[in-house]
């Protein structure tokens, strides 16, 4: 194929992904227009204000992610049609120029790309993630943020994703350039080892940064997790509480680390009973109690601060219960499974990624007349393979709801059966889940079973 037939064929895929992805929202979001009245089945899992609150959230998540696919696709369409991707690669050249580089130092002028192209991407995407924070979330009683703590957040989570990537493409591209013909052999290895490394660093150096970590305090839901840990011969070395209340009421609970090195971190979101880990103290004045506020004020302040969603969060026997589904997949090997799965597929299109990346008319379907390392891996990683990559994310998404019912039904034979139904539809509760789900969309996209898929998988005889 000539370059122009190959820029096309990728750019008409695109769009047809686009349209595919469009379309199976649009049957989803139909059912948040027009299912107002709760559904029979759903009676005694949920009741109709929740219900309406649900629908609503997820509906004006939905509206708004229609425009930001719409706006995403036309940016990427006009970046490829207009040879923005080339045009950033001679910018990067002409700045290394200045400091005394040319071309021959590529891993400079990519580093320099790849700067340019983070900033461009981020300034494009802060308008719609400031509307998601403080109008979406905020209208829905989610958004715990103020201002400046997400500009904060923002800057920080910059900066610590440039300090990462940039040694990480740096390195790639140098064990690319003289691993001779077997490099994508080396090139395998290296990613496994940063990705085993990063998995066992972010939660105690990385996410720390971004949220505070403390340990469980001593008391009865301690003492039974370290007794669930043990009674499955689960290494658990800490158990941590994150402050995932300080930027949204969302819950959630996960476990890291390798070999005999596991952690468990619940959100403060998740437990009933759990006081926020900041003192009155530490609060600003705008965060000051209710008492703090004289008589006269409340009915004014009530008026002004936007109406918060609430949460009712899980009992102790509850949370062990979503911890034993947690627990669940380490037992049953899909962690290793998924690993496994994961860096076949890595080295099978490192291995295909060697092949092409000396095939100069992809470089030239985008306006390339020489053949930049990290312009291959864009090229080939992001629009070549995206036809296998959509039929992998399908697979992806298959195997994982597979794991998901088995999670639960090794939670079922540890007699967790009731306390995780009871989790589940609190949690679903929670954080507004919508429990009618259009049959294409759930298929397509939940990695996770829709609620009463495993609410019913779960009243099913052992």
């Amino acid at each position: 194929m000539d370059p122009e037939s190959i820029f096309y064929a990728i750019f008409t895929f695109m769009w047809l992904v686009y349209l595919w992805e469009g379309y199976m929202s649009s049957r989803q979001r139909a059912l948040y227009r027009t299912v107002v009245k709760l559904p029979e089945k759903l009676e005694g899992v949920m009741d109709q204000e929740t219900y309406d609150k649900a629908r609503l959230y997820n509906l004006d998540k939905s509206n708004f992610g229609f425009w930001v696919g719409l706006w995403g696709e036309i940016e990427h369409s006009l970046i490829l049609i207009y040879g923005g991707i080339p045009y950033i690669w001679r910018i990067s050249g002409n700045v290394i120029e200045k400091y005394g580089y040319d071309s021959s130092y590529e891993i400079t002028q990519s580093v320099v790309f790849l700067v340019f192209a983070m900033t461009f991407s981020t300034i494009t995407s802060m308008p719609f993630s400031v509307y998601s924070t403080f109008v979406i979330e905020q209208k829905h009683g989610f958004n715990k943020q103020s201002p400046g703590f997400f500009v904060k957040d923002q800057i920080k989570k910059f900066f610590v994703t440039m300090a990462i990537a940039i040694p990480i493409t740096a390195l790639l591209i140098y064990i690319i350039q003289i691993g001779g013909d077997y490099f994508f052999i080396y090139v395998w290895a290296f990613l496994l080892v940063v990705s085993l490394l990063m998995i066992t660093i972010y939660a105690d150096y990385i996410a720390p940064l971004f949220d505070k970590f403390t340990p469980l305090p001593e008391g009865e839901l301690r003492t039974r997790i370290e007794e669930l840990a043990k009674s499955i011969d689960f290494p658990l070395t800490k158990l941590y509480v994150v402050e995932g209340s300080k930027r949204s009421s969302h819950s959630n609970a996960y476990f890291y680390g390798f070999f005999k090195n596991k952690r468990i971190v619940l959100f403060d979101t998740l437990l009933e009973d759990y006081s926020p880990l900041n003192d009155d103290k530490d609060k600003p004045d705008s965060e000051a109690t209710e008492e703090s506020v004289p008589a006269e004020k409340k009915e004014e302040v009530n008026e002004d601060k936007p109406k918060e969603h609430k949460k009712q969060g899980c009992n102790n026997e509850e949370i062990l219960a979503v911890l034993s589904h947690e627990l669940g997949h380490w037992k049953l090997g899909h962690i290793i499974k998924n690993l496994v799965i994961s860096q076949v597929n890595s080295f099978l299109c490192f291995a295909a990624f060697a092949f092409l990346i000396d095939q100069q008319v992809l470089y030239s379907a985008f306006g390339f007349n020489t053949r930049p390392t990290l312009i291959g891996l864009i090229i080939i990683f992001q629009y070549v393979f995206s036809p296998y990559n959509e039929v992998l994310s399908f697979c992806v998404t298959m195997l994982s709801r597979m794991f998901e019912f088995q999670a639960d039904n090794f939670a079922k034979k540890l007699k967790f059966t009731t306390a995780l139904k009871s989790a589940l539809i609190k949690l679903n509760k929670d954080n507004l889940g919508f429990p009618v789900n259009d049959w294409l969309y759930s298929t397509w996209h939940f990695s996770h079973p829709p609620l009463l898929e495993r609410l019913k998988a779960l009243e099913k005889s052992e």
